[in-house]
């Protein structure tokens, strides 16, 4: 187990980022279904007035109890420290989903000290589900412990999938779901990364696969999966960093038997 920073005000680290992504759920839906200045950053790739509010919100709250530490959010340029430590903050994951009213989207804050993710939460406002894991405990839902599926086989399994901003390496995936199909259950496609791999973590989907995300995407569902008893990898089977931008994640035999297939 690893022991967490305090905050100014003495709490930890994990309450901190609790605190600030309750905080930053109630500004999403307070603008839900009601978006007016959507801008767009590439093919596919939507910014909204909510992920601004979002940003604002958690990062009022985090650098008031921990100042000195580094943040990188997906809306703001990097903002370094001297500090070993770094927040790493998605202030609203699934903004498509979010922006055309489909209720799938979530919040992500994450903590690191160098390359070691210290832990992570992943908030769904609508829901009300908060998924969050420490280095060297469980992973929980909203107090619980949660575990991957214990499924044995991908002819049983649920894979969810995400094509990513990344044209080509779309194309790639959707090759893969056509090599997956009919020889899984069933495929999904979520619309947010981040819910993708909490959703593993707590059993939910048996597999996720994406061929091109960000640190903030992916930071916080890295330690659910692993403290939940799976694993994630990059598509070459090496253990999943901060730094991924290819994601593999389930139980070590579904990933084994993916692997397999990929391969064959």
């Amino acid at each position: 187990m690893t022991d967490l920073p305090l905050s100014r005000s003495g709490k930890n680290a994990l309450e901190v980022a609790i605190r600030a992504v309750r905080e930053a759920g109630q500004v999403l839906l307070a603008s839900f279904q009601s978006q007016r200045d959507i801008k767009s950053k590439g093919k596919g790739n939507l910014v909204s007035e909510a992920d601004m509010l979002s940003e604002k919100a958690i990062l009022k709250v985090l650098k008031e109890e921990y100042p000195d530490f580094g943040f990188v959010s997906e809306e703001s340029t990097l903002d370094t420290s001297d500090s070993s430590h770094t927040w790493i903050v998605d202030p609203l994951d699934g903004t498509n989903n979010y922006v055309f009213g489909i209720p799938f989207f979530c919040v992500n804050v994450a903590l690191t000290e160098d390359k070691d993710i210290l832990m992570g939460v992943t908030y769904d406002p609508v829901q009300e589900e908060l998924f969050y894991a420490q280095k060297g405990q469980d992973a929980h839902l909203n107090n619980s412990p949660v575990y991957v599926s214990g499924k044995t086989s991908l002819q049983n399994s649920l894979v969810g999938v995400d094509l990513g901003y990344n044209i080509d390496r779309g194309r790639e995936l959707l090759d893969i779901m056509i090599k997956l199909w009919p020889g899984v259950h069933a495929l999904r496609v979520m619309g947010s990364g981040a819910l993708g791999l909490a959703y593993v973590a707590c059993g939910r989907i048996d597999l996720y696969l994406h061929r091109f995300l960000y640190p903030w995407d992916i930071v916080s569902g890295i330690l659910l999966v692993k403290e939940a008893g799976g694993r994630v990898t990059n598509w070459d089977g090496a253990e999943a960093n901060i730094r991924s931008q290819e994601i593999i994640a389930a139980n070590n035999r579904l990933h084994q038997e993916f692997i397999s297939l990929l391969t064959s």
